[in-house]
């Protein structure tokens, strides 16, 4: 009980003092508010400055000039284009290289020392009014068109005649007998040669067909060389 007393008044001594102090130095309550107001204005906040872009090279860009000068306005009237000048002699320099390159001169011809010469082979056809066995007509024709056809290759020279021939075949198409009747061939030795050895380079020949069975049978032919 006595302590809180004791206190109490402590307390009010104390605060009568400081108010007694304050009262006769006003201007220490100035300077403690102002201080706390020059506190307040003393903050001070740092702000980067933004960087400063890097300057990029420039580019320059090359002047775009029209290929063709164009008019600025389009009308439906015909122009016609500007004469080409041909200042450098481009084409009368290429004429003068063209004709120097492509001088042409006319070839000699020369004489051949060999004619060419169109070879004919011919034999007669079969006589029909004496014979009229229409088989045997038809296998005349095959035996004629191969002996024909051995003669053309054999013969390379220019001479002519006609070799007449008298021959025998067996019904298997082989060749029996071959001889040459001199009175009514020529006289060329070559010829007469070419003509035996035509008809045994086409034989054998086909079988006979089943109309014609005969043994054998004979044929009579005439050869024609001739140059065309």
């Amino acid at each position: 009980m006595f302590s809180n007393k004791t206190f109490q008044v402590a307390f009010l001594l104390s605060l009568v003092t400081h108010g007694i102090i304050l009262l006769q130095n006003p201007n220490l309550n100035l300077n403690i508010f102002s201080l706390n107001k020059k506190d307040e204005h003393l903050e001070v906040s740092y702000i980067e400055p933004p960087a400063q872009p890097q300057e990029l090279p420039k580019i320059i860009e090359p002047k775009k000039e029209p290929f063709f000068k164009l008019p600025s306005k389009i009308t439906g009237v015909k122009t016609a284009p500007p004469p080409f000048v041909d200042r450098e002699n481009i084409f009368k320099k290429s004429k003068e290289i063209m004709s120097k390159e492509f001088t042409s001169t006319k070839p000699a011809f020369i004489k051949p020392d060999i004619i060419a010469v169109k070879k004919k082979i011919t034999l007669p056809p079969i006589d029909i009014n004496k014979i009229d066995n229409p088989s045997y007509i038809s296998y005349y024709q095959i035996v004629r068109e191969k002996i024909r056809r051995a003669a053309y290759q054999n013969y390379n020279r220019v001479e002519i005649g006609e070799v007449y021939l008298s021959f025998v075949i067996f019904y298997d198409g082989t060749l029996k007998t071959l001889r040459l009747v001199e009175e009514k061939s020529s006289s060329s030795a070559y010829l007469r040669e070419i003509a035996l050895r035509s008809i045994k380079e086409a034989a054998p020949f086909p079988n006979f067909p089943k109309e014609l069975d005969y043994p054998h049978l004979s044929f009579n032919v005439i050869i024609s060389f001739e140059i065309e």
